[in-house]
């Protein structure tokens, strides 16, 4: 069986659904596929108990999408940004800095959702819209490229030629391999556990980073569970130290996490079961190849600080459907593929090696690096036109003003 499509897209992740429905929402004919079918309840086997953080230009390319009237009502904003180091003798915080959105924006830093319901309201979303065709348990097998199009095989026997193929299918990308192009991996040795927590003190939607050793332990807000307060948390630490926590009974799980909160909301309770993630940094050689482009974690991958992960996958989307819509009869051609590469790269290396740095930082062992760690923290902070420079970077203002004045 051979069908013909404008988009496909390769990878039902958040990142793969949000383009499907971008592009599904701006006319194109788009076909997306997944081997394994989204899970899109909280108390499923398999549900993906992380959160994403949407950051400020994040918004416009999922009201574009239709998306954000449907998450919204979900989300949880994020107006602070707090930093806490916690590397003295003991886990105690010693210094507490606060990056407050109020300083360069009207609006919130962002809004934080779990990623279970992303894909549910994603996957409801997708099926408003006619010309998008979203195939969960059908994953992609080949591709054969030609002048005028790709021929792409799946693993149900069908065969689609598309004009643009879109490989957001994870950092083990079969879209990556099928086009020969090797990915650069650091890894770190550390794991990270996810899981959700209730408390006693409100958050007030405060983002908070602790910082003592073995990688950050991150709380950020959520919308509060049965009454109460509630934040999701991702905690990262060396891999050993992270499977004896995650095998820790719950009584004895909940006062190390607390300790290793520095007990800033209080004693914390656990709220969903604990996933483990590996960490690693990743980068694509090339991010796009005939009548393709990578985007998210098959072009980059990042260790879970300052939420910076799934905004740059958007921030990929945002290029590539801009340049799209400029070749809107044929989007697979090379000014496509290649402008989105040079659009794309050098920023995404860019921010790979500063997330890089940061959780280097965060995995300082000893009380000399530690020290050093929070003397640059407060240095940083002190001085304000340093610190609204950095929160603009962190957001990827900066990023958007430049690309629109050469526009």
């Amino acid at each position: 069986m051979r069908e013909t499509t404008d988009i496909l897209i390769s990878g039902g992740g958040v990142a793969g659904l949000t383009a499907a429905c971008a592009f599904g929402s701006a006319g194109f004919r788009v076909i997306c596929v997944d081997p394994a079918p989204p899970v899109t309840a909280s108390d499923a086997d398999g549900a993906d108990l992380r959160t994403t953080a949407f950051l400020q230009p994040s918004i416009q390319v999922l009201e574009a999408a239709g998306l954000w009237t449907r998450l919204k009502p979900h989300a949880a904003a994020l107006q602070v940004m707090r930093i806490i180091d916690a590397g003295g003798e003991t886990p105690e915080a010693r210094l507490v800095k606060d990056f407050d959105a109020a300083d360069i924006s009207d609006a919130p830093f962002g809004w934080n959702l779990p990623n279970w319901l992303l894909r549910r309201e994603m996957v409801a979303r997708l099926a408003e819209l006619p010309t998008v065709s979203f195939r969960p348990g059908v994953g992609f097998t080949r591709m054969l490229v030609r002048d005028a199009e790709a021929l792409v095989s799946l693993s149900d026997g069908t065969q689609v030629a598309a004009k643009l193929v879109i490989g957001a299918d994870g950092r083990c990308s079969p879209v990556r391999e099928a086009l020969g192009i090797a990915a650069r991996t650091t890894r770190y040795g550390q794991k990270a556990l996810a899981f959700a927590v209730t408390h006693d003190v409100p958050h007030n939607n405060v983002s908070t980073e602790v910082h003592r050793s073995g990688g950050p332990f991150t709380l950020v807000p959520l919308p509060d569970r049965d009454g109460r307060p509630a934040s999701a948390v991702v905690w990262m630490e060396s891999g050993p130290e992270i499977m004896r926590l995650a095998d820790l009974p719950v009584p004895d799980f909940e006062a190390d996490m607390t300790a290793r909160s520095s007990g800033i909301l209080g004693p914390l309770t656990l709220a969903s079961r604990r996933s483990v993630w590996p960490i690693i940094s990743q980068i694509a050689d090339h991010l796009s190849g005939p009548r393709t482009v990578l985007m998210a974690e098959a072009a980059h991958v990042v260790p879970p600080i300052g939420a910076q992960g799934l905004n740059m996958s958007l921030a990929d989307l945002a290029a590539v459907l801009a340049l799209a819509e400029k070749h809107r009869t044929d989007p697979g051609v090379s000014e496509v593929t290649e402008a989105f590469h040079r659009a794309r790269h050098l920023e995404v290396q860019a921010r790979v090696t500063g997330i890089d740095l940061l959780n280097r930082a965060s995995m300082a062992e000893t009380p000399v690096l530690r020290d050093l760690r929070a003397k640059a923290l407060d240095a940083l902070y002190s001085a304000r036109p340093v610190r609204q420079t950095l929160m603009r970077a962190g957001l990827g203002v900066a990023r958007k003003r430049a690309t629109a004045a050469t526009d």
